[in-house]
């Protein structure tokens, strides 16, 4: 399993769409990515809208919900969030989900997963968000319940955060789901990618990304990993216009925190910044999300067809 190519859609606020035809605009996207190439759909694991993309109360869609209904309406996407929150959800309850994904969709599930981050989310609907340190502790805790429950293993483990006692999960329909897990931290989370995952999303500004890479790969190597065994995968804020004048507006809406991971032009322009500074950087995949226009019907499909050449096998 790998994502080479991935369309990831953060943004549910449509202008002129009704609240009730929302989920319609987002599965358009979805059978209109598959259509142009792409081999993943991607969703985030957010109950508010992030800053930088728009207000906490604009529309957030939970992400299995809609991952399961996307799974009844595309035939060849893989489905996948990016990423789950592990705060979220007991670990074995999210495996439970994810492998249920996996059974509707035939076999096209991943568990892409992280640490969580997002405070106010927690506060607000009563997560307990604990420290940074926590929330790795936590995650590790997870993910030795989790891998071996995709792997249809009974868990068991007596932890400082999470208890599992024989654990099963029936049905399946493959040996396994791919875990993939998101982030950029080279000391915890690149740790937990080369003992526990098939992939890794680098979520990073563009300029560190070789230096990522190169990190990962010495985390693999650690513990006797090939590095090459694990896939990995890019997350890209795409800023496409048509015109220079669609362009220009579109800059003027990135988010001043996240200048260094967008990438702004045609479709075509887009394509070679992305060629030459993530792909040049060692990188397997690219994910991109459209989060001001991806709605627009078209648009996906253009940058589809300027991408899929780069990650030809």
């Amino acid at each position: 399993m790998s994502i080479r190519l991935g369309y990831q859609i953060p943004n549910f606020t449509y202008p002129g769409v009704p609240v009730e035809d929302t989920f319609g605009t987002v599965a358009a996207q979805a059978r209109e990515a598959e259509a142009a190439g792409f081999d993943t759909v991607l969703v985030m694991d957010h109950f508010y809208q992030l800053p930088g993309i728009g207000a906490p109360e604009n529309a957030m869609l939970e992400a299995y919900t809609t991952l399961g209904a996307l799974a009844s309406l595309t035939s060849t996407v893989q489905l996948s969030t990016l990423v789950t929150g592990n705060t979220y959800r007991n670990p074995a309850l999210l495996a439970k989900t994810v492998t249920t994904l996996d059974v509707v969709s035939r076999g096209r599930a991943i568990l892409g997963i992280g640490a969580g981050w997002f405070e106010r989310e927690h506060h607000d609907y009563g997560f307990e968000f604990g420290t940074f340190g926590q929330r790795f502790e936590r995650l590790e805790e997870a993910l030795t319940i989790i891998t071996p429950m995709l792997k249809g293993e009974p868990a068991t483990l007596d932890g400082k955060w999470y208890t599992a006692r024989g654990a099963m999960n029936n049905p399946r329909v493959r040996p396994t789901v791919p875990i993939m897990l998101g982030g950029s931290g080279e000391q915890k989370t690149f740790r937990l990618a080369a003992r526990f995952a098939d992939h890794m999303n680098i979520i990073c500004d563009v300029e560190d990304l070789a230096r990522k890479v190169a990190v990962l790969r010495q985390r693999c190597e650690e513990i006797g990993r090939d590095p090459a065994t694990l896939a990995t995968s890019y997350l890209s804020m795409g800023m496409v216009g048509e015109t220079e004048q669609e362009v220009k507006e579109l800059a003027e809406t990135v988010p001043e925190d996240r200048r260094n991971r967008a990438f702004l032009g045609t479709p075509e322009q887009v394509a070679e910044q992305l060629q030459e500074k993530v792909l040049g950087a060692g990188i397997d995949g690219i994910t991109i999300n459209l989060m001001r226009n991806g709605h627009r019907p078209g648009v996906v499909s253009a940058v589809g067809a300027a991408l899929k050449p780069l990650v030809a096998a």
